[in-house]
Parts: structure tokens; sequence; C-alpha cells
């Protein structure tokens, strides 16, 4: 029975499921009694919904705290075992796939390396059946178990009623790719456990506002600096993130070729990969076959040598050059946002860090209109090289609160599923 506005009875209790599970998941342990207020529900509603969740195994008592004057009031969690996610990190040296419990504790972890500038598609969507099969048989777990699995990819990701999940990542060669109609044949995974697949940046973001340097903040950039560069904006209006093709901003007309195809792309001059080559081309020494990771820590060591050596002036210059773009680009997001954080990941941005950190700062605020500067800070993330896969995996955990703790339910049958339609539009003529 659905009342004024349209809410029915059920969307009211899953409502109350996802308010009592979000605010003991982000806040608990909690007693009933902190609950009430803490979620604006009743202390009935309370009790009947920390009720059902304790009888579906999703909620359980996590000790006492005394109260004044009376009983001990019971503490409740978030039952760590009462689901699991997979995150996948599609990145630019590797494919990393990695289980989570409820809580985001790490069970397992599998990583594919990828050579330099292959981002074959079969090879990918390989990588990502194999490590989901690797770590779900290193934990014993039933797939059937699992909430969903994650997936960060580069690029703009489409979602398509009749193709489900399409990625246009045109800086790696993919064109209109439908990953998750490929990801769906032959899965590891039953038809009821679902793939949810965005923007790398953007699941960065989520990681970051959801349990690192971006908490608290209602209007914040997530920056994701690696062989390229990309950026996941938050604002009220769009809570869960959203991913801006930072990286393709034009910084410089008629300039560097970026990887894209178009000339003078940010991510021409500030991303890892392009960092590197202007050291090449000016004669820096990076070793034949070294991947970008290492060759940046040979860069990084020779601009900035320990024990009182000579810096080699080449590499220094590069990077403080970068050091600008990176700042002017920021500068850009600042005048257009006005964040209130931006905040640096990203492999490279967290090699980098603090070294990098000072420049990339007074750049910023320098070619920022003084205002929105003097509102924002620039800092760096604070969830390590796994924050894209815990944002992937962030992915089927929000849509596991959305739904009030419900899993997904088996979608009808369909005498022609949407993921062979989307394979044979794909397959040559």
């Amino acid at each position: 029975m659905a009342g004024r506005n349209g809410r029915t009875v059920r969307d009211l209790r899953r409502a109350n499921r996802t308010a009592v599970l979000q605010r003991l998941y982000f806040d608990g342990p909690l007693s009933r009694f902190e609950l009430g207020p803490a979620t604006g529900l009743s202390s009935g509603s309370v009790s009947n919904v920390v009720a059902d969740l304790v009888a579906d195994g999703l909620v359980e008592e996590a000790g006492s705290v005394d109260s004044d004057g009376g009983r001990p009031r019971t503490l409740l969690r978030v039952a760590p075992a009462s689901g699991h996610m997979i995150g996948v990190d599609v990145g630019e040296t590797r494919v990393r796939v990695e289980l989570f419990d409820l809580t985001l504790t790490e069970l397992a972890r599998a990583e594919r390396p990828l050579a330099p500038q292959r981002y074959d598609v079969d090879v990918i969507v390989g990588h990502i059946r194999e490590g989901v099969a690797e770590v779900l048989a290193t934990a014993g777990l039933p797939p059937e178990r699992l909430l969903g699995a994650g997936i960060g990819v580069p690029g703009i990701v489409e979602h398509t009623a009749d193709r489900g999940a399409v990625v246009h990542g045109q800086t790696i060669g993919w064109d209109a790719v439908p990953l998750e109609a490929l990801l769906r044949a032959g899965s590891p995974l039953p038809d009821t456990v679902p793939y949810l697949i965005d923007n790398g940046a953007k699941t960065l973001g989520q990681a970051e506002m959801w349990f690192g340097a971006g908490r608290g903040a209602r209007n914040a950039v997530v920056v994701l600096f690696g062989s390229g560069v990309g950026a996941s904006l938050v604002t009220p209006e769009a809570e869960q993130g959203r991913a801006v093709e930072w990286g393709h901003l034009t910084v410089r007309v008629r300039g560097r070729r970026c990887r894209c195809g178009a000339l003078g792309c940010l991510e021409a001059y500030a991303g890892a990969e392009s960092l590197l080559a202007r050291w090449r081309e000016e004669g820096g020494r990076v070793p034949e076959g070294t991947d970008e990771e290492t060759a940046l820590t040979a860069m990084l060591a020779a601009a900035y040598p320990a024990g009182g050596e000579a810096a080699d002036p080449v590499a220094l210059a590069v990077l403080e050059e970068t050091a600008e773009y990176l700042g002017a680009g920021l500068s850009d997001l600042i005048n257009l946002f006005q964040p209130e954080r931006i905040l640096i990941g990203g492999w490279a941005g967290l090699q980098l860090g603090t070294r990098f950190l000072p420049a990339v700062r007074r750049h910023a605020v320098s070619y920022a209109l003084r205002h929105p500067a003097r509102k924002v800070t620039v800092d760096l993330g604070r969830l390590g090289p796994d924050a894209v896969t815990v944002g992937a995996a962030i992915l089927p955990l929000a849509d596991f609160f959305a739904r009030g703790g419900r899993r997904p339910e088996p979608a009808p049958q369909d005498p022609v599923p949407a993921w062979r339609t989307a394979l044979e539009e794909r397959a040559p003529h």
C-alpha cells in the first residue's frame, strides 16, 4: 500500500533498515538507545529493525556499556562475516583483485601484471575472472556468498539497459567495450551476484570519502595521479561522486600529443607516463624494460639524492615543471567547483608524496582565483595503493545498504540474456 508520497510500507522498512545499518557501520558499536537519535527513528522502530537485522545475521552484540543508574545497555555492531565483496582495480601496471568481508577487512588478494601499454580486452577479462576465482579459493568462500564484485576501470563507463556496463576507454584503445557482458560470459560467479563497474577515479574518490581523508567533507575533488590523471567530484548533489575527465583539459594549445590523440592535454604533461617520457627525451637514464613505478622511483632518486650527492638537474627540472602543470590543473578544479578539499591519490601521487605536494599547492593557489583558493586544502589521500580496490568493493556494499541489507534477487529469466546480445553485437560479421 502506497502513502501520499508514493512510498510503500516495504519502502519504509527498507529505508529504516538502511538507516540503522549505515549508522552501525560508520559509528558503531552503538546501543539501541543511541540508535534512536542517530537515525531519527522511534525506539519502537529501532527495536523492530534491530530484531530483523539480528535475525538475518547482519547485526550482532558487541559487549555492553553502563547506563545512568539502569541496566547496562547492549552494544550492537555490523557482523563482519555476514557479507563479502570483491574489489578489482584495472590499473595501468596490473590488475589487482581483493576479497573483503563486510567491514572491508582484506581476506585474500591476487595480482596480474600488465605489459606496458597492453590493454587487450580478452587479457583483462581473463585476469579478472582468474583473480576472482583465486581469491574465492584462497578464502574458501562459495561464490554465492558474495554481495557483488566491483570493478574500477580507466575511461568513461556507460550503464545501458540492454548491454550492461560499457567502457569507452579512448586512452587504452577501448571503444564501447561491453565489459559486463564479457565478464558474465563464462563467469565464476552465479547470475545472482552482480558485477558493478565504474571509473577508477570515482572508486578512489568513494574510498577516500567513506574511509579516508575526505570524511566529513561535503564538496571535494579526489585526484587519481598514475600513468594518466583523472578525478572524481563529490558534491551534495552527487554524494556517490562523479568521474570527470580532468586529464583531458587542454593546458597548452598545439602542445604535446596525449595518448588520447589530442594535443596539449593535462595528461600529456602531468601523467607519470608523460613525465618519464620527457625525462628520457632530455637524456634521463631509465634502464630498458623498467616498469613505470620503478622508473619513477629512479627519477625521484636522481632528482632528490640521498647522502649529499648532486641532484640530476634534468630530472629535477622535469619534476618541477610537472608540479606546475598539476597545480595549474588543480586551479581549474578550484575555480570551477570551489571544493573544500582536494585529495591526491594514485600510485604516482603517493610515490611523489610529500616531497612533491608543497610545490603543487603553491602553483594551485597562484593560478586559482583568490576567494575559492583561500577555502580549499590540498592533501594526499590516506588509503594507500589499494584505494581503488577498496572503492570498487564499496560499489556492491553501497548497493547492499541501499536495499536495506537484502541480497540481490534473481533477475527474471530472459530467453536471450542481455550479455549474450551484447557479445553478438560485438562479434565481427
